[in-house]
C-alpha cells in the first residue's frame, strides 16, 4: 500500500523485495503457529481458486511471450516485461515454501536469478506449476499466521492470495501487450473472482493499522460493484484505520448512506481498486490511487 508503509515514489523504480518483503505493500513473513481463522463467508472454493491461479499464470505467460520481456509494463512504472515475470515468479516461489513449511529467506536472490534467467519463461512456468502442486499437496490443517485481516485459514489463503496476486500482475502482462490499461471486457477475470479479490483487498489490506490508510475528514465510501449481490462499506477517519463493513445486497435495496461511492461492473471495479483501470475518475478514485492502492 502507498502511505505509511509505502516508501519509494510512484514515480520512481520499485523498490525490490526483501527477504521478509516479498509483496509491495510491506507485508511481512508469516510467523506461526496460530489457530485457525474463520473462512470468510463467501470465499471460493479451494478448486475454484486454484482455477484461477492457473488461468492467470497462463495470461500473463502468453501476454510476456507476445509483449517481448524488454517491454515497458504501463501499469508498473519503471518495470519491463522481465522484471514482471521475475517477481511473479520469485513470488509463487516465496508462497510454495511456506506452503510446504520450508519458508524461502533470501527473496532477493530468488528473484533475482529469474531475471537472469535464460529462459525467464520457462523459469516462470515451473514455479507456477510447482505452486500449484503445492496447494495440492498441503494439508487442510496447515499452521500459520497468514499476514492480511479477516484471512481464511492458511492453505485457502495462499490459494486466494496468490489467486489474486497473479491476476492482478496478469493484467499487468496484458497492459505490456496493448501499451495501455486494459478494459474490464478485454479481460478473462470471472466476475465471482474478481468479487473475492475486491473482499481480499478491502477487509484484508485497507484495515490494516501498517497501512495508515487514513481521511480526513472523515468519509463513509461504499463500493458496490454491479450487478452483484455484495458491497462493501468503508468508514474512513482521520485518526484510526479504516473499518469495512461487508453489506448483502437484494434487487431493491435502497443503497446505505454514504459519501462517495465506487460502481462499475465487479472486474471493472477490481482494477479500479488495484489501479489498473487507466485515470481515475473522479477525486475520491484519485484519492484512492494516491493514498490506498497496493504497489507491485
Amino acid at each position: 500500500m502507498r502511505g505509511s508503509t509505502e516508501a519509494e515514489s510512484a514515480a520512481g523504480p520499485p523498490a525490490r523485495a526483501t527477504a521478509d518483503e516479498p509483496f509491495r505493500d510491506g507485508s511481512r513473513t508469516p510467523a506461526d503457529p496460530t489457530p485457525t481463522p474463520p473462512t470468510p463467508p463467501t470465499l471460493p472454493a479451494l478448486d475454484v481458486l486454484g482455477e484461477g491461479l492457473g488461468a492467470a499464470a497462463t495470461v500473463l505467460r502468453a501476454n510476456a511471450v507476445a509483449a517481448g520481456l524488454d517491454t515497458p509494463v504501463p501499469t508498473c512504472p519503471g518495470w519491463t516485461v522481465r522484471d514482471l515475470v521475475a517477481h511473479q515468479g520469485m513470488v509463487h516461489r516465496w508462497a510454495a515454501s511456506h506452503l510446504r513449511r520450508m519458508p524461502v529467506t533470501d527473496t532477493s536472490a530468488l528473484e533475482q536469478s529469474g531475471r537472469g534467467s535464460a529462459d525467464p519463461l520457462g523459469w516462470f512456468d515451473e514455479g507456477a506449476t510447482d505452486l500449484l502442486q503445492a496447494i495440492v499437496d498441503a494439508p487442510d490443517d496447515l499452521t500459520g499466521r497468514p499476514f492480511l485481516l479477516d484471512a481464511p485459514a492458511p492453505r485457502l489463503f495462499w490459494a486466494r492470495r496468490q489467486c489474486h496476486e497473479t491476476t492482478i500482475h496478469a493484467v499487468d502482462a496484458l497492459a505490456a501487450r496493448l501499451g495501455r490499461p486494459p478494459r474490464a471486457e478485454e479481460t478473462w477475470i470471472r466476475p465471482a473472482v474478481a468479487l473475492d479479490g475486491i473482499d481480499e483487498l478491502l477487509t484484508g489490506f485497507v484495515p490494516r493499522p501498517r497501512q495508515g490508510v487514513t481521511h480526513d475528514p472523515g468519509l463513509r465510501l461504499l463500493v458496490a460493484p454491479e450487478p452483484a449481490a455484495r458491497a462493501w462499506l468503508l468508514d474512513l477517519a482521520p485518526d484510526r484505520p479504516p473499518v469495512t463493513t461487508r453489506l448483502a445486497r437484494s434487487p431493491g435495496d435502497a443503497a446505505p448512506e454514504a459519501d462517495a461511492v465506487i460502481t462499475g461492473g465487479p472486474v471493472e471495479v477490481l482494477l479500479r481498486l488495484w489501479s489498473r483501470a487507466g485515470e481515475p475518475r473522479d477525486a475520491v478514485e484519485r484519492w484512492w490511487a494516491d493514498t490506498v492502492t497496493v504497489a507491485w
